[in-house]
């Protein structure tokens, strides 16, 4: 009889498993919000910067050439280092040039001395021919061989300035203060038309910077002109900062000083120049740096930290909270700005923006607004939901 009771219990709990199976299916619970800050986005006026690689160049490279054919005597300067303005550089054999000086000025003083008969024969004729004692042209005569003589004397003169300037010439010096280059011809060399080339001397002070701008570059920068959103300085003077090959910032802050509007076809960029003051001589032509140009800002930009940015398999998204919960919305980021990103487009002022937190959310998720992230330093400003 007991074992008759134990089966009916049994075959009880059986059925009660069966009919609650087969009864509504339970709900599982819901997924609790998500803890996140958030920024509010505020357009407003960022600087706007843009860094490009350049190249070191000097404004003034002067090829010291000879001047006159001869014999190279002598170089008076150490290769590759700093010359004044001038400071004798080369020396060509003086003596030939000193030759033809001192028979110049031998030709002179025979063409002085020739004046000086002739002007005194002119002396005595005139008053001759004015008592009518002398014809007419005895005394025009005269007066020619004066003239002749008198002309004779400043030919001289001229071929005594010329042998003078040969001499001189002799004496090869710098036009300017800069760094030279190496002797492109040896001493004892014989220099003529063809090599007359000695070396260069490139000014240092101040040096110049070009840089290259793609033509992707300069038509988004066109654009963004264009329709406003990027509005250059008052005075239009762009300024930039230089960062030399091992990271260190160059003290001087340099002035764009011309902007190609030719396109160079064999480069695909438009060439843009910069100048830097180079007291010391820091700089010198032919570094690779990288410039920064600033000066210009962006009008109405928003600019959020960069965790606040995910990246999908469509591009760039962040979460934007609508009432309590995540809306997904994507962006196009522009440069960075260390860890704050401009937004170019996707944003608009006055929206919540999650910014710690977004990694855990999936959209249309619960958000538990717990307080506001750092605001950063352009153009967004920290909230807190009440």
């Amino acid at each position: 009889m007991r074992s008759k009771d134990l089966g009916c219990r049994a075959a009880a709990l059986l059925v009660t498993a069966c009919l609650a199976a087969c009864g509504p299916e339970a709900k599982a619970p819901a997924a609790p919000p998500v803890a996140v800050t958030t920024l509010m986005t505020q357009p407003a006026d960022l600087p706007a910067s843009m860094t490009f690689v350049g190249q070191t160049q000097s404004p003034q490279a002067v090829e010291i050439r000879s001047r006159v054919n001869g014999f190279l005597v002598k170089r008076n300067y150490l290769e590759g280092s700093q010359v004044k303005a001038g400071q004798v550089l080369f020396e060509i054999d003086h003596a030939p040039f000193q030759a033809d000086l001192d028979s110049a000025k031998a030709q002179l003083a025979a063409q002085q001395a020739a004046y000086t008969r002739a002007k005194a024969n002119l002396d005595r004729v005139l008053p001759l021919a004015a008592e009518n004692a002398l014809s007419p042209k005895d005394r025009d005569d005269a007066i020619a061989s004066a003239k002749s003589a008198e002309a004779a004397v400043q030919a001289a003169a001229a071929q005594v300035r010329t042998q003078e300037l040969n001499l001189s010439y002799t004496y090869i010096r710098s036009p300017v203060n800069g760094i030279s280059d190496y002797a492109q011809v040896n001493d004892g060399t014989y220099v003529n038309a063809s090599n007359s080339l000695l070396t260069t001397v490139s000014t240092l002070d101040p040096m110049r910077v070009s840089m290259s701008v793609s033509e992707q570059q300069f038509l988004a920068m066109r654009d963004q002109r264009a329709s406003g959103r990027l509005s250059m300085p008052a005075d239009g003077r762009l300024e930039a900062d230089l960062l030399m090959a091992d990271g260190s910032s160059y003290p001087q802050t340099g002035v764009v000083t011309f902007a190609s509007n030719s396109f160079d076809q064999q480069t695909g960029t438009f060439m843009v120049r910069a100048e830097f003051a180079n007291p010391k001589g820091d700089l010198h032509p032919g570094q690779f740096v990288r410039i920064t140009l600033k000066g210009a800002s962006y009008t109405n930009a928003i600019q959020l930290p960069q965790r606040a940015v995910m990246h999908g398999p469509k591009g760039d998204f962040v979460f934007v909270v609508v009432g309590d919960k995540a809306e997904a919305r994507p962006v196009q980021v522009a440069e960075p700005n260390g860890d704050v990103w401009r937004i170019e487009s996707g944003l608009k002022g006055g929206e919540q923006v999650v910014v710690d937190g977004a990694g855990k959310l999936q959209p249309g998720g619960v958000v538990k607004v717990t307080g506001p992230a750092p605001a950063g330093s352009f153009g967004a400003t920290a909230t807190k939901a009440e």
